[in-house]
């Protein structure tokens, strides 16, 4: 891990963001204290889905063949026609 101060990311944030691109995690610091990385794509992508509840997870591999990037496909909504009369005079 590459620790560095904001300051000297911000002049060089194209060589750091190759670096994250490479799979090394970069550590900014604000007067010696880290307040935040830059990490791949790759391995923020397992952060995010390590932070979905188990029972989500599971469910979705369970049924990953039946949802897709959508969600859960559904019918149409069909909403009643407000002039429509049900009862005739």
């Amino acid at each position: 891990m590459c620790t560095t101060s904001i300051y000297e990311a911000r002049n060089n944030f194209s060589e750091y963001v190759k670096m994250a691109e490479n799979g090394e995690t970069i550590e900014l610091t604000r007067y010696n204290k880290p307040v935040a990385y830059i990490v791949c794509s790759e391995e923020f992508e397992e952060y995010l889905e390590s932070k979905k509840p188990f029972w989500l997870r599971k469910w979705r591999e369970e049924f990953a063949d039946v949802i897709d990037d959508e969600g859960i496909p559904l019918p149409p909504k069909v909403f009643p026609d407000p002039n429509r009369k049900i009862f005739e005079d």
